[in-house]
Order: structure tokens, then sequence, then C-alpha cells
């Protein structure tokens, strides 16, 4: 079977990773239902960091892909925001935190270091 072109990116492996991770740290946290709100909108942002770097690979312009880029790093600073809130509501701990601020600067990094554009 085929490979799409964005599959071969990193940093879109290490947003899917990143995702996945945040995913399983929502279904951990433990609150009412009247924060379900919040825990959906983790998830949507979390897994939109790696939605906008596929969609960008798709574009037809350099341009277009860094657009791409800036968009999924604004949802990656969604998801850290809405992971300190979490924090500060005490539903994950600093060290889950911590290690969801640690890769996403990671990711944020090396959405802009690399030459994505051959």
């Amino acid at each position: 079977m085929g490979k799409f072109s964005f599959e071969d990116l990193e940093v879109w492996r290490k947003a899917v990773e990143f995702a996945k991770g945040v995913i399983e740290l929502a279904e951990s946290v433990e609150t009412d239902r009247k924060h379900l709100r919040l825990i959906e909108q983790l998830e949507a942002c979390s897994t939109s960091v790696a939605l906008n770097i596929a969609e960008g690979k798709g574009r037809y312009s350099k341009k277009e892909f860094v657009q791409f880029l800036y968009i999924a790093r604004g949802s990656l600073y969604e998801t850290i925001t809405l992971l300190i809130i979490f924090n500060q509501n005490n539903w994950i701990s600093d060290s889950q935190l911590d290690e969801a601020k640690a890769f996403g600067e990671e990711i944020g990094k090396n959405a802009f270091e690399y030459d994505y554009f051959h």
C-alpha cells in the first residue's frame, strides 16, 4: 500500500504520538460531567496539531504549508494552555504537565527547524 507524503515527516509522527499521549491523559482525568467540554477541547486541539501538519503538506505551495505549520503551532499552544488549566485544577500532576510541555516544545521546534519542502 502507498504512503502519503506527510507520513515521512518526523514532526508529523511526533505530533501523532503527542496526541495519543494527551488523549490517554484526558481519559485518566477524574472530574464531574460539567467539565466534559474541556476534556473534549483538549482532545480536539491535541489532534489538530498533526491534522494541520498533514493538511499543509497536501497543499501545493511552500507558503501554504508554512501557514499550516503556524496553525499547528497554535493548536499546540492551545493544548499546553489547557493542560496548565488541568494542572491548576489538580486534574493532572506537575510531572504529567512537565512531560507534555517538553514533548510539545520539541514538536514546536521541529516544525520550523527542518526543510520539509523537498
